[in-house]
């Protein structure tokens, strides 16, 4: 088995002890044994060389132009233990095309009892959003996000995300979506992109 598929294996068992922690009440032994035993993990982790996202994409845009470390992203990366776990696909439908993600936020995620905090919904909604940049193939960075919650965002429960480009205006990207939950949608969002030279990405200095 390749080693990044190793560790994506490795932070799905992490994010699933995180969410665990936080909907049981563990006895103080179990308290314990998770602590002593993360100490001694971080020890050993701590102990390889570091990992450099800038180097990893540098070599990938320069091999394939793909950005190797992607799935190292903070919200939605499969390799990185306290993202959400989304499934994205791309829509090409009567929709004239849409990203389309399949989330559950976990009890991690809870904000009120029962609810998603406002957060992490805008933190996602960042994330899915993103794949419309890379549907386009136009390198660009958040420049705003707007959020509306209309209902709770539940927990624990099936959750789907859309995103779709509306428009531009010279580096611009005008981007919407909203979270659709049992066929409602419950919240919604407005982004503005601004497009970048793919060169801030391929010419990236290499650290080794």
């Amino acid at each position: 088995m390749a080693t990044e598929q190793i560790r994506a294996e490795a932070a799905a068992s992490l994010r699933t002890l995180a969410h665990s922690f936080a909907a049981h009440d563990s006895d103080d032994d179990v308290l314990t044994r998770v602590s002593e035993t993360a100490a001694e993990l971080t020890r050993e982790v701590d102990e390889a060389p570091v990992r450099d996202r800038l180097a990893l994409m540098r070599r990938g845009f320069e091999h394939s132009g793909m950005g190797l470390g992607f799935e190292d992203r903070a919200v939605g990366g499969r390799s990185n233990p306290t993202s959400v776990e989304m499934d994205v696909r791309f829509d090409t439908g009567d929709t004239g095309g849409e990203i389309i993600a399949d989330v559950v936020l976990r009890r991690a995620f809870e904000g009120a009892p029962g609810r998603a905090h406002g957060g992490i919904v805008a933190a996602a909604f960042d994330d899915v959003t993103g794949f419309v940049i890379a549907q386009i193939q136009e390198p660009a960075f958040t420049g705003e996000l707007t959020v509306r919650y209309l209902a709770p965002v539940p927990v624990d429960e099936p959750l789907e995300i859309r995103a779709r480009l509306d428009g531009r205006e010279r580096r611009k990207l005008f981007i919407s979506g909203e979270v659709i939950s049992d066929g409602a949608v419950i919240a919604t969002c407005r982004a503005i992109y601004i497009t970048v030279d793919p060169g801030v990405f391929a010419q990236a200095p290499d650290p080794r």
